[in-house]
């Protein structure tokens, strides 16, 4: 018999509001600020980086290259980066991140001509080892500085500030940079960081730590080995940590055609193109998670809720494939990602309850890894599809989407029943 997951919260009618929550606390409006500002800088900064690289190369592989090294390093990193959060203040661990993502950023300054596209992802690289500390840090903070009732708004909250921030910095990203170029907008992207700093400086997250003992690198493989030993002996942890990988063995590689997707609605204004789906998509998971609280209060629905979200979004990604390629699919693409924020609120939420603090930084990262090394598996293979002309673009979004709706059915006949026996006490 398996012990009922620990700490459930079955219902979320009680939840704070989210007016409430920003004006009454004011250390996570900090927090959540400074993360909207930073956000807003990251989507201009990524959709310069697609349009720069598919310009200069007209590679589908060198495209799927800046998605894998947004994504790889992140993997490798996510381990250690768990470590450091639970180890050392969170606070400073986001404060350091942002200064040195601010100075990053301009190397891309550098690029504007072929043989430079290798710094693209050498500065991407480098970004993305320093986000893989900032995210869990993150993550973990929001238990300690809201109460129990605002956990699920928080995270609703957040998850919809990247899906704002996304639409918003997409759509007006691909404009600046169709209108001014790239440039421009790597510097918006590094002052965003230093704005975000000032925030997360002015706010107070208090934290349990325990002193490592003996020095950092020393402990880290024992302790990376109790992260994992924490999701294997807590089955109910180690269930949710695989929701959003599960999503993401299709999904990555689909979020990444919707770039060549966009390509093709605009060949001529590529910018725009990319910038109207991602806008779309952002729109979507922020939708998502809102409808998800509103609609799923009880907590025991959840894990079933985050099975059929990946039924629905491969089906969307269906019709997507299925639809003549003008900005006419947008709506699939919303519909697609709002299932998929759906997932990823409900089982960023179902985490941080079910984990101890204590463990939380090195949870997160390690389901961090899980995600990356999916979403990096499945860009690489609709990648060298495309590269290798095995399938047309077209083929190859339906196929991924028709992976993803199967996966989202194993689920719902593998992950819901062990679910409902943990909840009875069977």
């Amino acid at each position: 018999m398996e012990a009922a997951p620990s700490r459930p919260v079955t219902r979320a009618a009680s939840a704070t509001g989210y007016v409430a929550l920003v004006r009454r606390n004011v250390h996570f409006r900090r927090l959540w600020l400074g993360n909207l500002i930073s956000l807003l800088g990251d989507w201009f900064n990524t959709i310069a980086l697609y349009t720069l690289v598919s310009e200069l190369t007209g590679s589908p592989f060198a495209l799927g290259g800046v998605f894998l090294t947004k994504l790889l390093p992140w993997a490798l990193a996510s381990p250690l980066a768990g470590l450091l959060v639970d180890r050392f203040d969170r606070r400073r661990l986001m404060i350091g991140a942002d200064l040195v993502r601010a100075v990053i950023v301009l190397g891309f300054l550098l690029i504007d001509e072929p043989g430079e596209v290798y710094l693209v992802y050498v500065l991407t690289t480098l970004q993305v080892v320093v986000t893989a500390v900032f995210q869990p840090a993150k993550s973990a903070s929001i238990p300690n500085i809201v109460r129990t009732d605002e956990l699920l708004t928080a995270n609703a909250l957040m998850s919809a500030t990247w899906s704002v921030m996304l639409a918003l910095g997409a759509a007006s990203g691909g404009l600046v940079t169709a209108w001014l170029g790239t440039a421009p907008v790597f510097v918006i992207d590094s002052l965003t960081y230093l704005v975000s700093a000032f925030f997360i400086y002015r706010t107070v997250i208090p934290q349990q730590t325990a002193p490592a003992a003996g020095g950092l690198l020393r402990t880290a493989r024992r302790e990376l080995l109790d992260g994992w030993r924490y999701l294997t002996t807590h089955p109910g942890v180690g269930r949710i940590a695989l929701a959003k990988s599960a999503w993401a063995l299709a999904g990555g590689g689909l979020v990444y055609m919707l770039a060549l997707i966009g390509e093709a609605i605009e060949p001529t204004a590529q910018a725009a193109g990319i910038g109207w789906l991602f806008a779309a998509r952002g729109l979507g998971t922020g939708i998502g998670p809102v409808l998800a609280r509103a609609i799923f209060r009880d907590a025991r629905r959840w894990p079933a809720v985050l099975g059929w979200s990946i039924v629905l979004s491969g089906l969307c990604y269906g019709v997507v494939g299925l639809q003549d390629w003008t900005y006419a699919v947008a709506p699939a693409v919303l519909l697609a990602h709002a299932a998929s924020g759906a997932n990823w609120v409900l089982a960023s939420v179902l985490l941080q309850q079910r984990t101890e603090d204590a463990f939380r930084g090195r949870v997160f990262a390690t389901e961090w890894l899980g995600v990356l090394f999916s979403e990096s598996c499945s860009i690489l293979a609709a990648s060298m599809l495309l590269e290798w002309q095995v399938l047309s673009l077209r083929e190859a979004v339906l196929a991924f989407a028709l992976v993803q709706g199967l996966i989202g059915l194993a689920w719902l006949a593998v992950i819901v029943p062990r679910e409902r026996r943990a909840y009875s006490g069977v």
